[in-house]
């Protein structure tokens, strides 16, 4: 076993100004530091079997629930059922940083709102 940090781990580019690093990945667990650029956001999706934590490290986000805003500021972290609609967004002026936790782990388990397979 090894500490992890940002500065250990390969960084991933996601959207328009989304950026993660996988501090665990497994099938089990899989904990992301992301940070978030102005402006950027998710696509909305939900996970059929993953149960995530946002936690908001620096900034504030709003995250879209089941077509409900809700502003998420540093220190304060949000539980996302299975099946429940979401996506995380950076309004600000600021980028924002935070971490995703998710059991399982959302690889493969991602469902994009109106996308079809």
């Amino acid at each position: 076993m090894q500490p992890v940090s940002r500065s250990t781990q390969t960084a991933y580019k996601w959207g328009e100004g989304g950026v993660g690093w996988p501090l665990v990945d497994t099938d089990g667990l899989l904990v992301v530091e992301e940070t978030m650029a102005p402006g950027c956001s998710e696509k909305r999706h939900h996970h059929n079997k993953a149960t995530q934590c946002f936690y908001i490290l620096e900034g504030t986000a709003l995250m879209r629930i089941n077509g409900q805003n809700i502003a998420l500021v540093q220190g304060i972290g949000l539980h996302i059922q299975p099946g429940t609609d979401h996506a995380i967004a950076n309004e600000s002026s600021n980028e924002i940083r935070f971490l995703v936790i998710s059991a399982p782990s959302t690889r493969s388990d991602r469902h994009e709102i109106g996308v079809k397979k």
